[in-house]
């Protein structure tokens, strides 16, 4: 609308400074005169502007972009992915679990038995790109992240891409990683500190140290984040928000640096593509989803995630040298070089014992005997009259 052109264009960058049309030579003549008559701000008074209200208008929507939906063999809707904003714009998740939903399980491994989706991605409602800003790509295309219900989705840094034209096989593995706990190792065993989120993991711990240092700096937060903070302008986006972010993920390396948790779960992939679609079925897909052959080459593609096997990997940290280890080694090592035995050992603590205790006797005796001398000898009457008698 002109009212979004109005407040994002330049963010976006449609628009220069003056609200006027960027670079008209980069734009079609079919979009040039709509796009003139939209840029037509003279007696124009802007609305309030909101950009989560945007995003959400504006993103594509999954009813659209969804052409068939398979989980297990089990056809599923729209109805089952949930919204969720990321740095992005507006994605979605599915298998989000929560809100009275348990989490979908598979029992069998392999191909067939996981996610399977055909995709439009709709390069026809991309925006235009006549400038380098933060909410521009140059790719056409998907970004897929597979993570536990548990944490949050951190797309722009731990996704991956699905291009158009191909079908993507992700085999996946899952691996449970135990760290070990202070003194031993560095994971974190304290709960999460955080009023956005109730367990701890890298992203959450991530994107609740990113909300609190543009709330701090910028006084506003992007759609994506947690929390009741305003959302930020498109202006504040541009001057704030986007400034903010790059430098704390790309060059500060002393702040927001979060944990790892002693107990974790991550799923390894191994991808592998082919092209579609071919010559045999480009055009009855065209005749199918009523699209040109050009349209299904350059905007369907098909995901297929599965499980490898229904088994999963355990990667634990263990403590190098324990008490009972150096104790056994010990043992070991006298029992090897000179016989030592559990037998020889009390045998030597029985030698000290006797030795301690002989010695504690004679300091002893010689003591009684040195307060006697000093005391004088006591004699019985008999020993008297006995001394007499000798005498005489």
């Amino acid at each position: 609308t002109r009212n979004d052109l109005y407040h994002a264009g330049e963010l976006l960058a449609l628009l220069n400074e003056g609200h006027d049309i960027r670079d008209k030579y980069l734009v079609e003549e079919s979009v040039l005169e709509s796009l003139k008559v939209k840029a037509d701000f003279h007696n124009f008074k802007p609305r309030p502007f909101n950009m989560r209200e945007f995003y959400d208008r504006t993103g594509h929507d999954i009813k659209d972009m969804l052409l068939s939906c398979r989980f297990h063999g089990t056809e599923c809707r729209p109805e089952d992915f949930r919204v969720v904003f990321t740095r992005y714009g507006k994605c979605y998740t599915y298998n989000a679990g929560g809100d009275g939903h348990p989490p979908l399980i598979t029992t069998k491994g392999g191909m067939g038995n996981g996610l399977e989706l055909m995709l439009d991605i709709q390069q026809d409602e991309y925006l235009p790109v006549w400038g380098d800003t933060d909410e521009t790509s140059y790719e056409a295309g998907v970004k897929v992240q597979i993570h536990s219900q548990d944490e949050p989705s951190f797309i722009d840094q731990l996704g991956f891409g699905v291009s158009p034209g191909f079908q993507t096989f992700v085999s996946c593995q899952e691996q449970r990683l135990i760290y070990l706990p202070p003194p031993w190792g560095d994971c974190k065993v304290t709960p999460m500190d955080s009023e956005f989120f109730d367990i701890y993991s890298i992203t959450a711990c991530r994107i609740d140290c990113e909300t609190r240092y543009l709330v701090d700096n910028c006084n506003c937060r992007m759609v994506h984040m947690p929390g009741d903070a305003p959302y930020c302008t498109p202006e504040l986006y541009k001057e704030c928000a986007d400034p903010a972010l790059d430098f704390l993920v790309e060059q500060d390396n002393n702040f927001c640096v979060c944990e790892t948790p002693c107990n974790m779960t991550r799923y390894s992939k191994e991808l592998s593509f082919v092209k579609i679609p071919s010559k045999a079925s480009a055009k009855y897909l065209a005749k199918k989803y009523n699209k040109s052959e050009q349209y299904i080459k350059e905007n369907i593609l098909v995901l297929d995630i599965f499980f490898e096997a229904l088994n999963y990997e355990t990667i634990e940290q263990k403590k190098a040298y324990e008490v009972a280890g150096l104790l056994g080694d010990i043992g070991g090592q006298m029992g090897l070089f000179i016989g030592a035995s559990i037998l020889s050992i009390l045998e030597i603590f029985d030698y000290l014992y006797e030795v301690i205790k002989y010695k504690l006797c004679r300091c002893s005796d010689k003591k009684h005997k040195h307060n006697n001398n000093d005391q004088g000898t006591v004699l019985s009457l008999d020993d008297v009259k006995c001394h007499v008698s000798n005498f005489h």
